[in-house]
């Protein structure tokens, strides 16, 4: 693609989600992510590939439905009330569409099954983009609109969408589709957790995205695309397959890592409001992702891929380096002992 092409799609992407994130008015919101979806569709198609193209049908269609409800759900609100303000109180049809537009945009179940297909159509710099960056436009709506939202209809979505992140992402080999069902679950999470305390919500965001960037950061350095491929990583680089091997973990939500801490502190308000038994589902739906990152951390780190004496590692030797990846790794498993610092 062309370099000035390229910028101006970039430009348009962040330009879009920033208008979204800073605006208070219904039209502007909608245009900041309709710039943002137009803006990432040539980013998904590039490839000239008909698992791409398909891919960015898919995501257009989706992305489409799902910003027109919202522009449906704020004429209804202005009709009635005669203020496009997105902090305004909205009547209850108009706020259930709203949740499901942007459930629709952030992959929640059961408005899900877009998400999976999309990411195994496109590069993996590109799911990257897609895991982090596109998420940021609905979740800064979420935050703004939380005291608007049906509490009852974010809980079981978010109930459901761990549950169904964590049987999903069993069956699957390809690692961008693993990661796939992992989003939906730890969004699942925010969802939850956003209509309590939109301070743990942006916690979660941010560890995730620092998680999934790590994470990711490692896939595109070793051209790792299925669980196979994984084996090898060991032959690249020890030093990234141990570090592989912790951002794994800590994606699971296991102690002392960064990820239990906001697993931790969304139980523990669950528990707090007296939804024991929705914290109790959430909890054990979170073995089941467990279950598949402990499965890439044994191919990964755990096995030996067939080899001889004389091969230990690859012939030519590279040593792999990377600015963001050193920057992510320690927020990404040292932040756990800051937790009472992050939460004043």
């Amino acid at each position: 693609m062309n370099p000035t092409t390229t910028t101006m799609i970039m430009f348009s992407l962040a330009t879009g989600t920033i208008i979204t994130a800073s605006s208070f008015h219904w039209f502007m919101a909608w245009i900041g992510l309709e710039m943002n979806t137009l803006a990432i569709i040539p980013i998904i198609s590039k490839q000239h590939h008909p698992r791409a193209t398909e891919a960015a049908t898919k995501y257009f269609l989706t992305q489409a439905t799902a910003s027109a409800l919202i522009l449906f759900s704020s004429m209804i609100n202005a009709w009635q009330s005669g203020m496009w303000d997105i902090t305004q109180p909205t009547n209850q049809f108009s706020s259930i569409l709203f949740t499901a537009a942007l459930a629709m945009k952030l992959g929640l179940a059961p408005t899900h099954f877009w998400f999976p297909e999309v990411l195994q159509g496109t590069t993996t710099t590109t799911a990257l983009i897609l895991y982090t960056w596109q998420k940021l436009a609905p979740m800064t709506l979420i935050y703004l609109t939380t005291n608007n939202l049906s509490p009852s209809t974010l809980l079981l979505m978010g109930t459901l969408s761990t549950c169904i992140g964590g049987w999903g992402g069993i069956n699957q080999t390809q690692t961008r589709k693993i990661m796939a069902y992992s989003s939906i679950a730890h969004f699942g999470w925010m969802a939850a957790v956003s209509t309590m305390l939109t301070n743990i919500m942006l916690l979660n965001l941010l560890i995730y995205t620092m998680m999934t960037t790590t994470l990711f950061t490692t896939l595109i350095l070793t051209k790792s695309k299925t669980i196979q491929n994984m084996t090898t990583t060991w032959a690249l680089s020890p030093t990234m397959t141990a570090t592989t091997l912790l951002t794994l973990l800590s994606l699971g939500g296991l102690p002392p890592l960064s990820g239990f801490m906001p697993k931790w502190l969304i139980l523990n308000e669950l528990v707090n409001q007296d939804l024991t038994l929705t914290a109790t589902i959430m909890a054990m739906s979170s073995l089941l992702s467990l279950f598949f990152y402990l499965r890439l951390t044994y191919t990964t780190t755990l096995t030996m891929a067939p080899n001889t004496t004389n091969t230990t590692y690859k012939w030519r030797f590279n040593l792999i380096t990377s600015t963001l990846l050193t920057t992510m790794i320690p927020p990404t498993l040292l932040m756990l002992p800051i937790t009472p610092v992050l939460m004043q």
